[in-house]
């Protein structure tokens, strides 16, 4: 606008006036043709701007949430593809000229940070002496919780790829980018059937380490029953970690009186009719932050809200048949989640105290979803626990 300004006056003759003693004459000059007087500019009101670029800013991040929810399934898709995770990626760049031994990563981010959200920075996370060929595997499995999908997961396997660990996720039965309809799933066998799959096809001698999240968790204790050899340790994420002969629902049902959000935020789908018992049960959008994601930012709940799919009611309801000498052989670790609106801290300590695991890690300032809201935390706990040495037999 100032150039506007600039190239309107240069081109403008002077005009002596008499000045008026009632309206002193402003400093610039002023538009003396009509055309101009019509093309002059009138800047919005304080108020105006603030509320534009309020509503330019909401509509920005859902497109980017939007955006990188496409990218994230479109690289799921291809396995060839690479995965472009943002332009928060770190990178080397050339020393400044005032420190030729500077080689710190720096952020190719032009956009303000926030408590949540800082630039990913794996490299500086990871102790100097971690050698990844001395740890029993290097290889994380991913498993989301409930209503989430492997799209979830995309900070911490941008991280733990960078720090050179070998990481894979899947998306359960109808969930995240799978086709089959949620009302359909019957089973949790069914249900954790893409887990169960991919364990299957590991050679013999491989390991890997299972991540759960949330309803992830008695995913990964069902998959610990059937493969206890292919487990090298297993890890809970604000997760049901359950007991033999134990239900998630009766997990749940712990906590009676404790989370009335939870209640209110449920949705109960009927797909066989409702004198039928529910098939799914799904989440109320507007109540989703509270719930979930109470500490992480406006983006990341804009791409949970158009990403999360319903749950089904069949897997939540099973009792799992769980063995000492196969569930129990596997090393379990508990991290717990100490904002979490969704399992709160009171239940998590219900839980590891019905089944203790082997240690038990705080993630404090953390809601029900860490990757997004702590992802270097995270990290940094995974590899914590990768370092652990195994249990003598």
């Amino acid at each position: 606008m100032g150039n506007a300004f600039a190239c309107l006056s240069s081109h403008q003759k002077a005009v002596s006036k008499k000045r008026s003693k009632r309206a002193p004459r402003p400093a610039g000059p002023l538009p003396t043709s009509l055309s101009q007087r019509r093309n002059a500019t009138v800047s919005p009101s304080p108020s105006r701007r603030k509320n534009d670029n309020r509503l330019d800013d909401d509509a920005l991040i859902r497109q980017q949430a939007v955006a990188a929810a496409i990218l994230f399934r479109q690289h799921q898709r291809s396995s060839s593809m690479t995965f472009d995770r943002s332009n928060s990626v770190v990178y080397p760049i050339p020393a400044p000229s005032w420190n030729k031994h500077s080689n710190l990563p720096r952020s190719a981010s032009t956009r303000t940070g926030s408590f949540s959200d800082s630039p990913l920075k794996p490299h500086q996370l990871l102790t100097k002496d971690l050698k990844l060929d001395e740890l029993e595997t290097k290889h994380f499995v991913l498993v989301h919780g409930g209503g989430f999908g492997a799209w979830c997961w995309y900070k911490t396997i941008a991280l733990l790829e960078e720090a050179g660990f070998e990481v894979d996720t899947v998306d359960l039965m109808g969930s995240g980018i799978h086709s089959s309809d949620t009302n359909s799933i019957t089973s949790l066998a069914l249900y954790v059937k893409p887990l169960t799959d991919f364990l299957g096809k590991l050679a013999d001698g491989r390991k890997v380490i299972l991540v759960g999240h949330d309803f992830g968790g008695a995913c990964i204790s069902y998959a610990m029953e059937l493969f206890p050899s292919k487990v090298a340790k297993a890890i809970f994420i604000a997760a049901a970690m359950l007991t033999n002969g134990q239900s998630t629902l009766d997990m749940f049902t712990q906590q009676t009186g404790m989370n009335d959000l939870m209640r209110k935020a449920q949705i109960f789908l009927y797909a066989n009719g409702k004198d039928q018992p529910p098939t799914a049960i799904d989440l109320d959008k507007t109540l989703l932050k509270d719930l979930l994601f109470n500490q992480c930012t406006a983006k990341d709940v804009a791409l949970a809200s158009v990403s999360m799919r319903p749950i089904p009611i069949a897997p939540v309801w099973e009792k799992l048949s769980l063995s000492d000498a196969k569930y129990g052989s596997v090393q379990r670790f508990y991290i717990k989640t100490q904002e979490d609106c969704a399992l709160p801290s009171l239940l998590q300590e219900i839980i590891i105290s019905s089944n203790p695991p082997e240690q038990v890690f705080q993630l404090k300032g953390s809601d029900h979803s860490p990757f997004f809201s702590k992802p270097q935390s995270l990290h940094r706990l995974l590899v914590e626990i990768s370092k652990i040495p195994p249990k003598r037999v």
